[in-house]
């Protein structure tokens, strides 16, 4: 953005500021933008940041633009919502029934230390954080992008549908009970929520009570041609009316500022919905849809992945013990080719089916985690955190995919929007132990191909239909015995709706482990990266506008998209269903014939040389 003119009054460097980033798309919007506008003019002169210098002039305005506009509370029937930032080139946004604070920044001195900071490319207003009292820009502050450590009290909001969890209380803590989660509350939530409107409604008064005060003070006493000005001790009093209004108007903003962040913080804490069929118990209460092949028939003793591995020299346990620590292992001669010939292979199966293959970035921010429903600043996270800023190891590809979609409108002509990311896996494994910790089953980094789509909430149960006919497809061709389990209550994550786990038989062990899964997380996610979709017209309407050519098109609302997300294939446990299932007598392992091409054609792993 180019520097302001000191010359010239600071209206008119507001307006061309304004006017300017409203042409890009990095201005927030709401349905009064005109008089939105005047009222940030008034106000940010009132708090002394209007700043026209030729050095940051236009950041100060912008950041104090951004802070108003979030603050820019509606009042109605469908409950509150606030304006948020609106991408680049990507348009702006509307409101949703019984939500509000479409992805915007705030920060309270009361947020806890479980808060972050957004973060973005400089292009997109969703990168700048705003503070409740706007203040002009200082070296200090991080920047977005250079993943510096945020500050303590800043935070997203998230839209989540506070109306229907105050109307539906009771359904809501059944299934929080129903999931075993303990850390939601929606009691208090709807409780905060209630508060928190009326508090909004208490502000709204106070601010319809400054504005009549104003309409007082500019009143011309009618009675003449000349009309005489409103005489000195009633203006004297209206004045002092309307500085204890504005004080009074500061206090209640304080509060409101309170409630919304108590309530962001407990609302946020509230798991998605569940599917009527989802099983209710813990992991054991699962349910199996289908049942593909049988347990092969070895007729030798058979030997686990660590032996195998061990005797034909594919995997190294104690250099990498040595190196990086427990849970971590090389591949090594066939193994490290059998790695990319099933990344080859997942990728060319999701990229048959419209998948668009894209290669996803390893780090990313705690915000971008945290709105896709993980915690990594739990006592139990899964996650690594980079020391010293907000950066974190991915522990899935669906993270860096759903974080591209962040702030979106997407058009309905254009979805679905369906990904096939490769990346590799950061998890800290906590609490893993047991049989199935052993191994390659649970390590600290490992690669996987990760399909991720974003699409209308009427296709959502199609598309996860899709999603898992291309992991059962993959998995029978591979010529692997294993089951779809619909996954009981206890067992669904945070974002999930519903969630299909494959789990292929492991000799070796004796028993089925998971390989895979599908989940759809409905609107979850979307609600908190603010992924929205533009359905289109209806014919009727299409109609109507066509009979009417004078009658100007009205913009059809945007609505929350819905996010799925499956896994092709995690590389260590697909290592270990193959050397366990196409093992030999001789100690040999035959590779799958749909592998064969991606490993130089090469069919057999061994036999080791005598011992």
């Amino acid at each position: 953005m180019g520097c302001l003119s000191t010359r010239g009054n600071k209206w008119a460097a507001a307006r061309t500021v304004q006017g300017g980033l409203a042409r890009r798309g990095e201005v927030n919007h709401c349905s009064a933008q005109g008089k939105m506008q005047t009222q940030l003019q008034m106000r940010l002169q009132m708090r002394g940041n209007t700043n026209t210098n030729t050095e940051g002039g236009g950041s100060a305005l912008l950041a104090g633009c951004r802070s108003y506009s979030n603050r820019c509370l509606l009042r109605g029937d469908r409950g509150m919502r606030c304006c948020g930032p609106a991408r680049a080139s990507r348009g702006s946004f509307a409101g949703s029934q019984g939500v509000f604070g479409l992805g915007a920044h705030l920060s309270p001195s009361s947020r806890s230390s479980s808060t972050s900071v957004a973060s973005g490319s400089p292009s997109s207003s969703a990168s700048t954080s705003t503070s409740a009292s706007p203040s002009p820009s200082s070296p200090s502050q991080s920047r977005a992008g250079d993943g510096s450590k945020p500050s303590a009290d800043s935070f997203w909001r998230a839209s989540v549908d506070f109306k229907y969890v105050r109307d539906n209380v009771e359904e809501v803590a059944a299934m929080c009970s129903h999931r075993n989660v303990t850390r939601a509350d929606p009691h208090l939530v709807a409780d905060l929520y209630g508060r928190y409107l009326a508090r909004v409604q208490e502000l709204t008064d106070l601010q319809q009570d400054r504005n009549a005060n104003a309409r007082k003070l500019k009143a011309k006493a009618k009675g003449g041609p000349a009309s005489a000005p409103v005489p000195p001790v009633d203006r004297s009093a209206l004045v002092q009316e309307g500085k204890d209004i504005k004080a009074r108007i500061a206090t209640m903003e304080a509060k409101v500022l309170e409630l919304e962040a108590a309530l962001q913080r407990e609302g946020r804490e509230i798991p998605n919905r569940m599917h009527p069929d989802v099983p209710l118990g813990g992991e054991e209460c699962s349910r199996v849809v289908q049942t593909v092949g049988a347990p092969r028939d070895f007729g030798f003793p058979v030997r686990d992945h660590l032996e195998l591995g061990r005797r034909l020299d594919l995997v190294d346990f104690e250099a990498a013990g040595e190196v990086s620590g427990s849970k971590f292992y090389y591949l090594r001669n066939e193994a490290a080719l059998l790695e990319l010939a099933l990344v080859s292979y997942g990728m060319s199966k999701a990229v048959a089916r419209g998948f668009t293959p894209v290669a996803t970035p390893d780090l990313v921010r705690t915000e971008v985690l945290e709105k896709c429903g993980f915690q990594p600043r739990a006592s139990n996270t899964q996650t690594y955190s980079v020391e010293g800023t907000d950066l974190c190891l991915a522990g899935t590809a669906e993270v860096p995919l759903a974080g591209s979609q962040m702030d979106r409108v997407i058009a309905a002509g254009d979805l679905p929007v369906k990904m096939a990311g490769f990346g590799r896996c950061f998890r800290t494994e906590a609490g893993a132990a047991g049989r199935k910790g052993k191994g390659l089953y649970r390590v600290h980094q490992f690669s996987k191909v990760e399909m991720f789509a974003v699409c209308a909430p009427e296709e959502s149960d199609a598309m996860l239909q899709e999603m898992l006919e291309v992991e059962v497809d993959m998995f029978r061709e591979l010529g692997l015995h294993f089951r779809v389990m619909d996954m009981a209550s206890g067992d669904l994550g945070a974002p999930a709706y519903r969630k299909f786990d494959i789990e292929a038989w492991m000799p070796g062990m004796g028993k089925y482990g998971e390989i895979s899964s599908a989940s759809n997380c409905t609107d979850f996610q979307a609600r908190r990266l603010n992924v929205r979709y533009r359905p289109s017209s209806s014919s009727s309407e299409q109609q109507a506008t066509a009979g009417n050519s004078s009658k100007k098109k009205k913009k059809v609302k945007t609505e929350f998209a819905h996010t799925l997300n499956a896994t092709v294939c995690a590389i260590p446990r697909m290592i270990i269903a193959i050397l366990e299932n196409f093992q030999e007598a001789d100690g040999s392992v035959l590779i799958p014939d749909v592998l064969q091409p991606f490993m130089f054609g090469q069919q057999r792993i061994g036999p080791p040389p005598p011992q």
